[in-house]
């Protein structure tokens, strides 16, 4: 098709496993990166309704299927990535990744260590409502500036949002550019500190060093409507993956790790569908161990290069 002209970079039939922490998947129908907010709305404004928009940041929490994904992925870079103060608030564009933000804001004496360990980019943490540490983007977002499918520039209020647990409610084809988030005041020193010893924890448990995508499932776990961090229940899935004898599990070449249970990676050579294929076969057998039924914390998009894979394996 003939798309609308950019100022920044549009590129067709463009492959995204390289674009991807698990490194697996088709390609997008487009790759559009564009040169700025203005550039972003024309040609979503000029885009035909019936054309598809994947908002994508850097695929930290991602797994695009092998067919491919019939969409133009927007994926944020330089233009996006500023982050700036205001006070007590801390204004970040969708492409700053979140440990950038929370070191820079902890040289300027303001309390975001939460997003030191978070793989990823602010405008993924915003619509997952990430969390760590006891905090969630719900319990710092003041607002947020989008730019709707037909184009237009929006703020966007907690109320727009309705954070949940792992999620928010972002319109389907908005692009979230830019957040705005409160902080609490402290010392430089203490919250660098802070940040070093959370990343040792987080180094001596989780596979950092694998490819992949973080958490694969949400805590099964019951959250309020607010989505924050004291609605949380104690249950964790590494624990109902563990009790299932499902640690070190693989299919392929994917495998829930030896060294934290509910990451699953690409050991190498891993297909879309043998990582999904994984996960799935992990939920029923779980569900068949506890009755309980995990919930994908990594997005999964994108069409099947072969038969489907059934949601939990119910046949």
């Amino acid at each position: 098709m003939n798309y609308p002209a950019v100022r920044g970079t549009l590129s067709e039939n463009r492959p995204l496993a390289d674009l991807t922490w698990l490194r697996v998947g088709g390609p997008a129908r487009a790759l559009f990166q564009p040169a700025d907010v203005a550039d972003l709305q024309s040609f979503l404004a000029a885009l035909p309704d019936d054309v598809s928009v994947f908002p994508m940041g850097v695929g930290s929490n991602l797994i695009v299927r092998d067919g491919g994904l019939d969409a133009v992925v927007v994926r944020l870079g330089r233009g996006f990535n500023g982050i700036s103060f205001d006070g007590t608030r801390v204004i970040a564009g969708a492409a700053a990744l979140d440990a950038h933000v929370a070191r820079k804001a902890a040289a300027e004496g303001l309390d975001l260590t939460f997003l030191r360990t978070i793989p990823g980019a602010i405008g993924g943490a915003v619509c997952m409502n990430a969390g760590c540490y006891g905090s969630y983007v719900a319990d710092h977002f003041v607002e947020g500036r989008a730019v709707t499918r037909a184009g237009e520039l929006v703020t966007l209020s907690t109320a727009d949002l309705k954070f949940q647990y792992r999620q928010s409610d972002l319109p389907e084809g908005w692009v979230l550019i830019e957040a705005t988030f409160e902080a609490v005041q402290g010392d430089p020193e203490e919250l660098a500190a802070r940040m070093e010893d959370q990343l040792a924890k987080r180094d001596a448990t989780q596979p950092v060093k694998d490819r992949s995508a973080g958490s694969t499932f949400r805590n099964p776990a019951g959250f309020s409507s607010t989505g924050r961090a004291d609605d949380v229940h104690d249950l964790k899935a590494w624990k109902v993956i563990d009790d299932a004898g499902l640690r070190g599990f693989s299919i392929g070449g994917a495998q829930m790790s030896e060294k934290h249970s509910n990451f699953m990676i690409n050991t190498g050579g891993a297909s879309a569908h043998d990582l999904e294929l994984l996960g799935e076969t992990v939920r029923k057998k779980v569900f068949q161990n506890a009755g309980i039924r995990l919930q994908w914390e990594i997005k999964r998009v994108g069409a099947f290069d072969g038969d489907p894979i059934l949601d939990g394996l119910a046949g």
